[in-house]
């Protein structure tokens, strides 16, 4: 019998073995052990970042762009229609630019991961003796405070060309802490993208196809009430102007708050209860 065969019925057994004891790794470890690893990997991620500064150019740069490109560009002739000047734009698009920050990032997290993956990276996590979901979890912390970053350098920036905070500190951090509990239930969606595409340019492109309609479909960057009837009717149920409205009532102090925090914390946790299992899941089997 040659070496190919004797190989290749072995190999199926192994991963079998291997996906069997990723199954339980989970419980097996417990509660504090998870925690354990959770903040290992994390520091690991944040030392990657730090030997590697150039992963935070998209944190740091594109909420810079962002905001003076639509400030500037846009802001004289939208101004205009809200019956006022780019000041008034730029109250209008800031906090819809916050609400925003963190889609960018997430889908970073998908391409990177699956980038890992192509390394061969993941799969040495595999085979250690740690639960499988603190790999994720671990990624998804890290990546949450990239997006604070963003946000932070948005806000310093937003200060500077003259956005008028109207409201106070607290509702300042209520907005910033619900722009972020919404990006990272996305980075939950790119990530099981990263898991289940071939390439990274591959869950790029899919990535594009899912942000584009969520952002430029949303009252992010202007007022709805002037789109066509069928795009309104996506609008009033695209999260992201939940979120952009919500955010906008907390740091303008204009509109009602309740309803849009209400929506935009019901598709957070809806999201992370429906995908989180479902990317843990393909991380345990993927080949």
């Amino acid at each position: 019998m040659s070496a190919a065969t004797m190989t290749a019925p072995d190999k199926a057994p192994d991963q079998q073995r291997g996906q069997v004891a990723g199954a339980s790794d989970d419980v097996r470890i417990g509660l504090r052990g998870n925690l354990r690893h959770i903040g290992a990997l994390a520091r690991r991620n944040v030392m990657q970042i730090k030997q590697d500064p150039g992963s935070m150019i998209d944190a740091m740069l594109m909420p810079i762009i962002f905001t003076l490109l639509f400030v500037y560009v846009f802001g004289g002739a939208v101004g205009g229609s809200l019956g006022g000047d780019r000041d008034v734009y730029t109250n209008y698009v800031i906090p819809g630019l916050l609400a925003m920050g963190g889609l960018n990032i997430a889908m970073s997290v998908g391409t990177g991961i699956n980038d890992d993956f192509s390394k061969g990276v993941m799969d040495r996590f595999r085979t250690m003796p740690i639960a499988r979901s603190s790999v994720l979890v671990a990624k998804l912390i890290v990546e949450g405070g990239r997006m604070l970053v963003s946000s932070t350098i948005l806000l310093l920036v937003a200060f500077i060309i003259g956005f008028d905070l109207k409201t106070g500190p607290l509702e300042l951090l209520a907005a910033a802490g619900l722009a972020l509990a919404f990006g990272t239930s996305l980075t939950w969606i790119f990530m099981l993208l990263g898991l289940s595409m071939k390439t990274p340019q591959a869950v790029q492109g899919i990535g594009f196809l899912i942000l584009m309609p969520l952002q430029f479909g949303s009252s992010v960057f202007a007022p709805t009430g002037t789109m066509p009837g069928w795009l309104q009717a996506f609008t009033d149920y695209n999260p992201l102007s939940n979120l952009a409205d919500a955010v906008r009532a907390l740091l303008n102090g204009e509109g009602a708050v309740a309803d849009p925090v209400l929506a935009t914390l019901a598709w957070s946790v809806g999201i992370t209860v429906v995908i989180a299992p479902l990317a843990v899941r393909k991380f345990r089997t993927k080949v």
